[in-house]
């Protein structure tokens, strides 16, 4: 793997969103590839970011994944285990998917922190939301780049599991943009352990993108 496509790609994350109000993070873990704005509240993150260059999508497809990891830079009380989810009908979902990253073992590696995994329901995990996380890689590739931002959303009381109570999350949110080249798109899914894959389409869960900042997320 080039040194410096991988450079490259740290420089954009760090470039990326630097206007980003991080008032609303109690903490910002930086994975230097992709970005976590993580709240102690909910034991899992509010949104996550990162930019994907079109030369490292898809160059390699590594298939072995790693194991999730308890993310050290959090204090204890803090932190979310993978075992929270053992038995708790939800599946771990990557917010910075693996897919994505999955040029480089040890890049591939960083999405398995628990801090970057929310509770999701099965069907949108596997069946639903990954379209939206396939087109994200289809964009990078067809544009050269794009950026990528995964919200969540949270209730007022969120349902919570495991030993460490992490809220399970109402809804979740994407957008995928390349303002140099006039591209945007948002997406919204709800949490939902009833979900269908059956006839579900992508451009069912496509919103306005002004909706991102008027009342589907919670910022």
């Amino acid at each position: 793997m080039s040194r410096v496509f991988i450079v490259l790609s740290l420089l954009f994350v760090n470039l990326l969103f630097a206007d980003f109000d991080a008032s609303k993070c109690d903490q910002i873990i930086d994975k230097q590839v992709y970005k976590i704005c993580y709240s102690y509240r909910y034991k899992g993150a509010l949104a996550v970011w990162y930019k994907l260059d079109g030369n490292l999508v898809n160059k390699i497809n590594i298939k072995k994944r790693p194991s999730f990891y308890t993310e050290k830079n959090l204090k204890k009380r803090y932190r979310s285990h993978s075992r929270d989810y053992t038995h708790s009908g939800y599946d771990r979902g990557h917010l910075a998917n693996d897919a994505s990253f999955d040029y480089d073992m040890k890049i591939v590696r960083k999405t398995y922190t628990m801090a970057n995994i929310i509770p999701q329901a099965p069907m949108v995990n596997r069946k639903t939301w990954i379209k939206a996380e396939k087109l994200e890689r289809s964009v990078a590739v067809s544009l050269g780049s794009v950026n990528v931002y995964n919200g969540v959303v949270y209730g007022l009381k969120p349902q919570r599991i495991g030993k460490n109570q992490i809220a399970v999350p109402k809804a979740f949110w994407k957008m995928i943009y390349n303002d140099e080249k006039g591209y945007k798109k948002c997406f919204y899914y709800e949490n939902d352990l009833e979900a269908k894959a059956k006839g579900d389409k992508l451009r069912s869960h496509q919103i306005d993108c002004e909706g991102v900042k008027t009342g589907y997320v919670v910022w």
